[in-house]
């Protein structure tokens, strides 16, 4: 009888309102070769991504069918079963997967305890899948513990089929993964928050200086000293190269927190509107993902577009407001971005990400 009273409390939509509802009450959702059968209020009620589906004139508000092509069906039905008891599969096998649907469909209590189950099981062998799961879903408290995890048997992990895969399949997640292994943690927070403060009132303005002030480090990009400008032959160097090789150059330096050499090629006439070819993503983007402030500065010093949407439709703010880069989101604030732009499909506004991954900081700086 406890089990049942515990299972009944944890309802909140109205079930005698469902048996009212009619035929449009349920959608089918299909993975694979597995097809489920639930109440549209039921998901809805849990999902913020499918109740923003549903609320619009979508292929999946018209058809009742909702097809989702990256999971499979025993992880689509351990979903389905968490969306209807609020109770978290305990099955760590599927776990990564389980954690990838539930970040995706902003279900954030399930994402946060399949976080729990990946990070209870790491090895030598999952690491670095691990590691990359938590950098591609933004899981601080599963990035820590592989982070930590890998540096104390970094050479052993290396040596593994789970590097090399994310070596061939997930290298962007894999270069933020190795600069969290290199990059000094700060002694304390205490003094990382002085430091950044008396930093961030010498090179900002006072409306980005106060916000930044009472938010700590994100990450040592943000805290380094300004690189100081390129000497004539390096830029001499760089205008020898092609309109397209310097323009790839300079996404790739934004990506990899190379100031120097993204100074120089913007000094050579590199342009800051260039892409990824596989992202779409702009060197601002990758400046707002990383939290490298003064990236971010120097591009939209030079004519970025400030509100640049990427493959996904997603601009620098909403990847400053995913990652948790209260510095960055200040600056681009400062420089016109809109707060209110929302996401490829109109799902999300940068606000609202603040919100769903617990982003206090920039909740207030963006509300």
């Amino acid at each position: 009888m406890e089990a049942v009273k515990d299972v009944t409390e944890t309802v909140t939509v109205d079930l005698g309102a469902l048996l009212d509802a009619g035929d449009d009450a349920v959608v089918i959702l299909e993975a694979g070769d597995t097809r489920l059968v639930a109440h549209r209020a039921v998901l809805a009620d849990r999902s913020p991504v499918l109740a923003a589906m549903f609320a619009h004139d979508t292929l999946e508000t018209s058809t009742g069918m909702v097809r989702i092509a990256d999971i499979g069906g025993p992880v689509l039905r351990q979903l389905v079963s968490y969306l209807y008891t609020l109770r978290a599969p305990q099955l760590p096998g599927t776990a990564p997967q389980l954690l990838a649907a539930a970040d995706k469909y902003g279900v954030s209590q399930l994402k946060a305890e399949c976080e729990r189950q990946v990070a209870a099981q790491l090895t030598v062998e999952t690491a670095a899948t691990a590691a990359v799961l938590a950098v591609r879903h933004s899981c601080s408290d599963l990035r820590r513990a592989a982070i930590e995890f890998i540096k104390a048997r970094t050479h052993e992990v290396m040596a593994t089929q789970g590097w090399a895969d994310a070596m061939l399949h997930q290298p962007k997640d894999l270069i933020e993964v190795s600069r969290l292994l290199y990059d000094p943690p700060p002694k304390s927070s205490a003094p990382v928050v002085t430091e950044l403060s008396t930093t961030t009132r010498t090179t900002t303005t006072s409306a980005a200086a106060a916000t930044s002030a009472s938010a700590p480090c994100q990450t040592p990009a943000a805290a380094r000293p300004t690189t100081p400008p390129p000497d004539a032959a390096t830029v001499s160097q760089m205008r020898s190269l092609s309109a397209e090789e310097r323009d790839r150059r300079l996404v790739q330096a934004a990506e990899q927190g190379a100031v120097g050499e993204l100074r120089a090629l913007i000094a050579a006439g590199a342009d800051v509107g260039a892409r990824d070819g596989l992202t779409g993503w702009t060197a601002l983007h990758w400046a707002a993902r990383r939290g490298d402030v003064e990236a971010a500065r120097l591009l939209v010093g030079a004519g970025a577009a400030v509100d640049a949407r990427d493959g996904g439709g997603w601009t620098p703010l909403h990847w400053a407001a995913l990652n948790d880069r209260a510095e960055v989101a200040a600056a681009l604030l400062v420089a016109g971005a809109d707060r209110g732009a929302t996401t490829g499909g109109g799902v999300r506004t940068a606000l609202d990400l603040a919100r769903q991954y617990n982003q206090w900081r920039l909740v207030e700086m963006l509300s």
